[in-house]
Parts: C-alpha cells; sequence; structure tokens
C-alpha cells in the first residue's frame, strides 16, 4: 500500500526528505520497513516555497515511474527548499486490472483548490458506493475526477464538505470537514451494506497547514471466502506517525528531528519514520488526526479525535 509524508516549517532541502534518510520517502517506494509491499505505481509531490515566483503556487511534480529511478526528481530534490511539502509514493494491488498513470498519482489537487489530499488506504466496493457518494458532491467537482482511484473520490468528497473549496480553510473547518467526509462514507458503506475492512489514512495540506488522519472502517472485519485475496493494507491498522522539533536533518551521524523540548519549528507527518532512529517520532492515535498550522515562523499543532 501507499506511503505518504507531509513536512510543515523551516525551509527544509528537499532532498533531505525525499532521498537522503535511510528510510526516505523514495526508499520506502521499494524498501518499507512497516509493510510487506512495494510501492510500484507513481511518485507524486507538492512543495510550496515562499521565496519562489508567485509563492502561493507550488511546485508540483508527478510521474507513474519509479522514483528511485527518476533523475529528474533527483535535480529538483537538490535545488528546491521548501517550507511545506506533501509527498506520495504510489502502492497498488499486483493486476493487470490497475492502471498506472499520472492521472492516478497524488497528491491530487484541483485546479483552483485551496487544499491537496493524499491517500493511503483501500476503500473497499468504491464503484457501488460512487453513485451514493456523488449526491454528496458538488458538481463542478464531480465533473474535474478523471483517473480510477477512490482516492480521487474520497478527495472530492472533502472538497464538497468546505463552504469555498478555493478558499483556505480555517482550522476548525478543515478539520470539521474531514469529520464530515468519514461520516459520509460510513453512511454510504452502511447503506450499501458494506462491512469490510478499509484503511482511510489522509494526508491534507494547504500549503500554510497539514493534517494527517488515522482510520480506518471496520477495522477487523474481513472477507473469508477467499483469503487469497485479503489485502495486507486492510489486516493492519496502517501506520502514521509524526514528530516535531527545532530542526531536521543529520545529526550526530543520524536523520532525525532535534529541539524536540523547545516550541516545534518544525513538523513531520509521514506513514513511517523517515529513518532508522524513530525515537523521536510518536504514533498518531487510531481514529485520530494530527492537524498543524503555522503561527508566525512556528508550526501550532494538536492531536484530535475522531468523533465515533
Amino acid at each position: 500500500m501507499c506511503r505518504a509524508m507531509m513536512y510543515l516549517g523551516e525551509p527544509v532541502q528537499l532532498d533531505d526528505l525525499l532521498f537522503k534518510p535511510d528510510s526516505s520517502l523514495v526508499n520506502q517506494a521499494y524498501m518499507p520497513r512497516m509493510l510487506h509491499m512495494l510501492n510500484l505505481a507513481g511518485f507524486g509531490m507538492m512543495a510550496w516555497d515562499s521565496t519562489s515566483f508567485v509563492p502561493e503556487v507550488p511546485h508540483r511534480y508527478r510521474s507513474p515511474s519509479l522514483p528511485i529511478f527518476d533523475g529528474n526528481l533527483k535535480s529538483l530534490a537538490i535545488k528546491t527548499r521548501a517550507e511545506c511539502v506533501i509527498a506520495h509514493v504510489r502502492g497498488v494491488a499486483y493486476s493487470t486490472s490497475v492502471k498506472v498513470s499520472e492521472q492516478n498519482t497524488h497528491p491530487f489537487h484541483f485546479p483552483g483548490a485551496a487544499v491537496a489530499m493524499a491517500h493511503n488506504g483501500d476503500i473497499y466496493r468504491i464503484g457501488d458506493l460512487k453513485r451514493t457518494l456523488a449526491e454528496a458532491i458538488a458538481p463542478d467537482l464531480l465533473a474535474q475526477i478523471s483517473g480510477s482511484t477512490d482516492s480521487e473520490w474520497v478527495y472530492a468528497l472533502l472538497l464538497s464538505q468546505l463552504a469555498d473549496w478555493r478558499a483556505e480553510p480555517a482550522p476548525d473547518d478543515l478539520i470539521a470537514a474531514v469529520q464530515r467526509t468519514v461520516d459520509l462514507v460510513e453512511a454510504a458503506r452502511r447503506r450499501h451494506g458494506i462491512a469490510i475492512s478499509s484503511s482511510c489514512n489522509l494526508f491534507l495540506t494547504t500549503g500554510r497547514q497539514i493534517l494527517g488522519l488515522r482510520h480506518c472502517f471496520d477495522f477487523g472485519h474481513y472477507r473469508t471466502g477467499s483469503p487469497d485475496q485479503l489485502h495486507e493494507a486492510n489486516m493492519n491498522f496502517l501506520s502514521m506517525w509524526f514528530t516535531t522539533g527545532r530542526d531536521y536533518g543529520l545529526h550526530d551521524g543520524e536523520w532525525q528531528m532535534v529541539g524536540g523540548e523547545e516550541e516545534p519549528r518544525a513538523i513531520i507527518i509521514a506513514s513511517e519514520p523517515l529513518s532508522s532512529n524513530s525515537a523521536t517520532w510518536m504514533p498518531v492515535p487510531e481514529y485520530a488526526m494530527v492537524h498543524a498550522v503555522m503561527d508566525g515562523k512556528r508550526p501550532d499543532f494538536r492531536v484530535i479525535p475522531l468523533e465515533r
């Protein structure tokens, strides 16, 4: 299943997030520590740099190829520093029916939208849910769905829960939109009699705030008729971790966040720690969100449980 990460805080070189650490996001594409599947179906990234031309518009890079062999991505990562980053390597079931394409790479970002989203999980029987979910999706957003993933439908549904999906939402409004999205998917599943484990870890950002949701619908309920079709992503509660501190980088020979005892100047949320040393990382609680927003030059973060 997929791996994703987000960063918010002091400017950081993309190479320090994507390539250099021993468990960097690019390394997780082919060697994840907390998942027994390879993530071979593409890479996507958005990065906000306040010193760039039109700073409110992020750098965006997407490719259906493997990032470990992507020299263009490496060159961009070496050259670019950013205050906010969201990146994702896509993992899919090994099947000829799966579509690997640029349209299906994360993060998703409709033109003009204030929020971008990446997803780690698998919404069971999404095809059966689409007509019901469409009832809660704004027509202009429904028309923008161009890929074949369950994730893009969740993204359109989430944007539809905002008063104005083109405007930067207040933190509480973004949190409420996530809660309503979860509730709507849950209601649709009940309407169709679906009670099979479906992971739904979400990574959201506007460039000045980030939100990570760790969630699974009906965790522990599996199909018993065909054990060989059980997806590993739904056998375990998918991981999500975060770390905060003064400075993320190579310290004392290890990639880590330092200064955790001080007021944080940076926060990372990721599917799994970006280095083998996970001492400064904390797991996001199950059925909870971690939200951070820039308050001056530092991110103000909090952990919020989902209403269930």
